[in-house]
């Protein structure tokens, strides 16, 4: 498969996978009892106060990593971020609030604090509540497809395998091979307080390679990777071999690497008899004065 055809197939992939605001409901708002009514009813609580803007920031954050370094995986790790962020703005002053615990308590705990903004003033003009949320949506960019998923844990071990054993089969010299696998899938949803209601899902994978290549005792590094906004199926078997090209060709390189010439060297080719600096100088051309003009003094002689 071309690299092309890679990326084709994976956004045909939009066609089967659920929307953004859909994933982002089922993500941030429905495991914790959360409901679309309960932030109509948060930003119309905000409302209550003289205050110009609000809004309500949901964000959910996985990762991982896989590391293979002398054909073993010595290292992998998997997190999981997440928050609600809730924020208050009257004239030049701003309120924001911030949970890492999704829920209607952590919600009104938020909405508590931005009164103390509204409190103060400065807001021109009350707005009016807000009654119900509609859905804004726009452009999808990118795969509606958590990336982590998208291969088992013996399948994701069997990819970075595979880099070594086409690194090492490029050039005999090429004596130890580290690689990394990296994903990611974050999950945004923002209720405005003029109503609107849109998500965000991002996806992030990543493959990193890494070779060390030896000749006569001389050892040099080699670096080549590469992902995108995509799922793990965007590393085919060509996509690999590029980064595992550009890694052996780099070590390589660097290995018939000389040093750059230094120390003591002659400014000419002709030996200095007095002071260098100025010889070396003497047989370039005078600069030529332009742009210049006389004026006629107007004093009495």
């Amino acid at each position: 498969m071309t690299f092309m055809n890679t990326i084709e197939a994976s956004f045909n992939s939009l066609a089967i996978a659920k929307n953004s605001l859909a994933i982002a409901k089922e993500t941030l708002l429905t495991p914790y009892g959360l409901d679309e009514a309960l932030l109509a009813r948060t930003l119309a609580e905000i409302f209550t106060r003289r205050v110009d803007y609000a809004d309500v920031y949901f964000q959910a954050t996985h990762s991982e990593s896989w590391s293979l370094e002398e054909g073993i995986v010595k290292s992998g790790s998997f997190s999981i971020d997440q928050g609600v962020g809730v924020r208050a703005v009257a004239g030049e002053r701003t309120a924001f609030a911030y949970s890492d615990d999704l829920s209607s308590a952590a919600l009104k705990q938020a909405v508590a604090t931005t009164h103390a903004l509204g409190q103060q003033g400065g807001g021109h003009a009350r707005v009016g509540a807000v009654n119900s949320l509609h859905s804004v949506t726009g452009r999808e960019l990118y795969v509606g497809i958590n990336p982590l998923t998208s291969l088992s844990a013996h399948e994701k071990i069997a990819l970075l395998e595979r880099i070594e054993q086409m690194a090492r089969s490029r050039d005999s010299r090429i004596k130890q091979v580290m690689a990394n696998l990296a994903g990611e899938y974050d999950v945004v949803l923002i209720a405005r307080g003029d109503g609107a209601l849109a998500a965000d899902i991002r996806p992030l994978v990543r493959v990193s390679v890494t070779v060390i290549a030896e000749q006569h005792g001389r050892r040099e590094i080699g670096n080549g990777g590469g992902g995108g906004r995509f799922t793990y199926d965007y590393f085919s078997d060509a996509v690999l071999a590029s980064y595992v090209d550009e890694a052996v060709h780099a070590a390589l390189v660097n290995l018939d690497a000389r040093p750059a010439p230094a120390g003591v060297m002659s400014l000419m080719n002709m030996p200095v008899t007095g002071n260098a600096r100025r010889e070396s100088y003497a047989h370039l051309p005078l600069p030529r004065m332009t742009n210049t003009s006389r004026r006629r003094s107007k004093a009495p002689l």
